[in-house]
């Protein structure tokens, strides 16, 4: 049996629960002869129809101290031959194989761009740290959203990169380019409703942490565009205190009527945001994979990256990578993306092209063929 912790999936989506749902939607079936135990969480629908598919309800969090700790203990897994983490930690007392997902070792590394609080962010980088390291040093096999990441990884264990398997992620099709006049109702209502008053607007995802590098993004969509008042910038923000700390920042700028905060923006929302947008700012300072690249590009939205950690490797020649450090760079991106015709058509034929190349379906595969490796490894010396 294989056991795959899914608590990650529940009522407010993550980066990891969007790529946990596709995977075990696809595994059953590309396993057909293993059977399969979901550890669900209690605010989640069931996950699985499949035929070889039971699952659980545990009530503790998946990245706490009950499951990194006490897991053996919480639940039954007398019969699992597998345990698959995907939220890079690895609990401790497991006798099974194991594989775990490392998507970064930011925590290691740099642990002060992943802290959103300073007190509770000294427990939280003692907690990850000693998880990570766990599963560095002990999982059977390794699996990572980038080759980026992989070497990271190396950075800190050579040998847990040599049992670390890259496995690009996926991107939803609900993601896509502006195709009918239906989809550009849908994406201009969207738009009057969540941002009244904006013509156009420069979309940014992703949880307000010192590694999203919000801050440089407010100042640079203030120098790069001080006076186009059609023009806001929409900061989908899913965990933090960005307003409290940006609205200010937008206000001495002269820019705070123009930069809107939106949060629990429900799923199809999301995909006719992305789909509407100007442009796509992404410039974190480090990211495993960055699933905002990919969901722009298969959007058809011109996206401005970094020129560092995955985001080259991620968005290859269908993004303006920049400086991230730099606001004049990425102001210079933010310009080119919104103002250059030229650019703009050549980024979106080139994202789209990009995104079509990473599937859920190649990500599924990929891990069906960790499993089966581990478990015929485990096998085969009894």
């Amino acid at each position: 049996m294989i056991c795959i912790d899914c608590r990650y999936i529940r009522e407010r989506p993550s980066g990891i629960s969007v790529w946990l749902v596709e995977l075990i939607a696809r595994l059953p079936a590309l396993l057909p002869d293993e059977r399969f135990l979901l550890l669900r969480h209690p605010k989640a629908d069931r996950l699985s129809h499949a035929p070889n598919v039971r699952e659980q309800v545990v009530r503790w969090e998946t990245n706490g101290p009950a499951t990194m700790w006490l897991q053996p203990r919480l639940v039954d897994l007398s019969d699992v031959a597998l345990y698959y983490s995907p939220s890079n930690i690895l609990p401790a007392g497991l006798s099974m194989a194991t594989v775990v997902t490392v998507c970064d070792v930011m925590w290691i590394k740099h642990a002060a761009w992943a802290r959103t609080n300073w007190h509770w962010g000294r427990i939280e980088t003692a907690f990850y740290r000693h998880g990570i390291r766990r599963s560095l040093r002990c999982a059977t096999r390794l699996c990572t959203i980038s080759e980026a990441s992989r070497r990271e990884i190396a950075s800190v264990d050579a040998a847990a990169a040599a049992r670390t398997t890259v496995i690009l992620q996926g991107v939803s099709p609900d993601f896509h380019p502006i195709r009918s006049a239906d989809d550009q109702a849908q994406a201009d209502a969207a738009r009057e409703r969540l941002l009244p008053g904006a013509k156009r607007y420069v979309l940014t995802v992703g949880q307000f942490a010192p590694y999203k590098n919000h801050e440089r993004i407010v100042r640079a969509f203030a120098q790069a565009f001080p006076s186009d008042e059609d023009l806001h910038l929409a900061l989908v923000q899913r965990l933090g205190d960005g307003p409290k700390v940006l609205r200010p920042l937008a206000r001495a700028l002269g820019v705070e009527h123009r930069v809107r905060f939106l949060h629990g923006v429900p799923y199809a929302d999301l995909a006719r945001l992305f789909r509407g947008a100007t442009c796509v700012c992404h410039t974190s300072l480090y990211e495993g994979f960055g699933n905002a690249l990919v969901e722009g590009m298969a959007s058809g939205v011109p996206v401005v990256a970094s020129n560092r950690s995955s985001m080259p490797e991620v968005c290859l020649d269908a993004a303006i990578l920049v400086e991230p450090e730099e606001v004049a760079a990425i102001a210079g991106g933010l310009r080119s993306a919104v103002q250059d015709e030229s650019v703009r058509g050549t980024l979106r034929e080139r994202g789209i092209a990009r995104a079509a190349e990473l599937t859920w379906d190649r990500y599924a595969e990929g891990y069906a063929r960790v499993f089966a490796e581990t478990l015929k490894a485990r096998r085969d010396r009894g």
